[in-house]
């Protein structure tokens, strides 16, 4: 299809299972070969973070607000069977089961080696398939300008919920021209296992040049909108949090730079580094934001 991701990685890069199953400092790009998406790594992005790195930090505030929290409590939440609800300004609305979704995306589920920001950074390699993909099935209506999302809400599986940390359900946004982007991706997976329920389980988004709250978890809900959806940190405080919460190091958070980042995994005296517009990936994705002012639009 047009919006495929082209590989650009080769067979040189290709990571054996037993040594990424090992120590960190071995693990490498999974894509190569021509058979799975290099998902936009460039040539000086480090190595992917160790599993443990990935599954054990976390921002999942339905589960708790210290970085432990979501590992520690995620495994209550239940993810089989799951649907996702598309409507809107579609031609087929609906709920869809995840399980059918699966089978219809498995010959396009490709890795994707993607940088993960907010305050710090690592490396994920996401499993999934492209977003277009999944609205490509409920057709999406020429009226369409933005698509909406929204998390799960079980209170008595999210102990989280129970404080007004935000105004829940989780809801996110993106354009749609944003949405359709090859980058733009549902991930069902990490280093090719299920992905946990603390990262998002069983289907999450990931739009890696945005800040890391823009990659919605445990997706229930896509609205094709023609007004731009709410959020939840803009609704919270949108002095701080715009909508489009692109990475852009020279647009500082009001109570911190956002000019450097520090790597996970890399300890306490991990040196930091420039962030990056566009988290890297500026080549791909900077013609989406032509002629806008990306201070006003932060």
């Amino acid at each position: 299809m047009a919006h495929r991701w082209t590989n650009r990685l080769t067979a040189r890069d290709v990571t054996p299972e037993a040594l990424w199953l090992g120590r960190r400092a071995v693990l490498g790009g999974l894509a190569g070969l021509g058979l799975v998406g290099a998902g936009g790594a460039r040539a000086d992005t480090p190595e992917p973070n160790a599993w443990e790195d990935i599954t054990r930090y976390n921002n999942y505030y339905e589960f708790g607000t210290d970085k432990g929290d979501p590992a520690r409590h995620a495994g209550r939440l239940t993810t089989s069977p799951w649907s996702v609800r598309i409507d809107g300004l579609v031609d087929r609305p609906g709920d869809y089961d995840f399980a059918a979704i699966m089978a219809k995306m498995t010959i396009e589920e490709r890795i994707y080696r993607f940088r993960c920001v907010e305050a710090w950074s690592m490396v994920v390699p996401w499993n999934g398939f492209e977003l277009a993909d999944l609205l490509d099935m409920a057709g999406v209506q020429a009226g369409a300008r933005y698509v909406a999302f929204e998390t799960v809400l079980r209170p008595e599986e999210m102990p989280g919920v129970r404080y007004p940390v935000l105004d829940w359900p989780y809801v996110e946004g993106l354009r749609l021209d944003e949405a359709l982007h090859p980058l733009t991706i549902m991930a069902t997976g990490i280093y090719g296992r299920d992905i946990p329920n603390q990262n998002g389980a069983p289907l999450r988004l990931v739009c890696p040049w945005k800040y890391g709250f823009k990659s919605i978890k445990s997706v229930v809900r896509i609205t094709l909108t023609e007004a731009e959806p709410p959020t939840s940190w803009n609704k919270a405080n949108p002095r701080e949090y715009g909508f489009y919460s692109n990475v852009n190091p020279e647009v500082d958070h009001p109570r911190w730079s956002q000019a450097t980042e520090r790597r996970i995994g890399g300890g306490i005296f991990a040196r930091r580094e420039p962030t990056l517009i566009f988290n890297g990936y500026a080549d791909e994705v900077a013609a989406l934001y032509a002629g806008m002012d990306l201070k006003t639009n932060y």
